[in-house]
């Protein structure tokens, strides 16, 4: 006999959204995105973080101070690492995110065809940002499901001594 309480479709890709924050460094805010076609497979995947050839030693991880010296102006984030890490197109794809995406990120997963956005946090529902994602999302008919947060995913990194 087969079991009953399985991971649906969503709980599974978002929890390999979650597997992908996990190697984000940022010190505050782990995000990760999971971009799943329509047979079900798995054709992107992204975290926050510096780009390519960008030392996370040297730049900031600080949220506070001068502009230039914090993460804001550098850090990609989980959404546009997933598109840009694709391999094929992504029309009529599903997206999976831990935190509902900006403005910017918005642009860039109407423009890639993404037809779905699965997301779990909305921390920042209703500051101008978000509002502005929403409306595009909106506009674009990119449909958005929020995933109530029932699955907790915890991995111990191995350490390699």
């Amino acid at each position: 006999m087969k079991r009953d309480h399985v991971l649906t479709w969503d709980q599974y890709f978002m929890a390999v959204a979650h597997l992908s924050a996990m190697r984000s460094k940022d010190p505050n805010t782990q995000v990760g995105a999971c971009i799943v076609n329509a047979q079900k497979r798995i054709v992107g995947l992204g975290y926050n973080g510096f780009p390519m050839g960008c030392d996370d030693d040297v730049y900031s991880w600080e949220r506070d101070g001068d502009y230039l010296e914090t993460k804001y102006p550098y850090v990609v984030h989980a959404e546009l690492n997933a598109i840009l890490n694709s391999i094929q197109n992504l029309a009529g794809c599903t997206l999976y995110v831990s935190l509902f995406p900006c403005n910017e990120c918005a642009k860039a997963i109407i423009q890639s065809g993404i037809a779905r956005v699965v997301y779990e946090d909305d921390k920042y529902d209703g500051t101008p940002n978000n509002v502005a994602s929403k409306k595009m999302f909106h506009d674009a008919h990119v449909e958005l499901v929020r995933l109530p947060y029932s699955l907790k995913v915890r991995v111990e990194p191995i350490d390699h001594e």
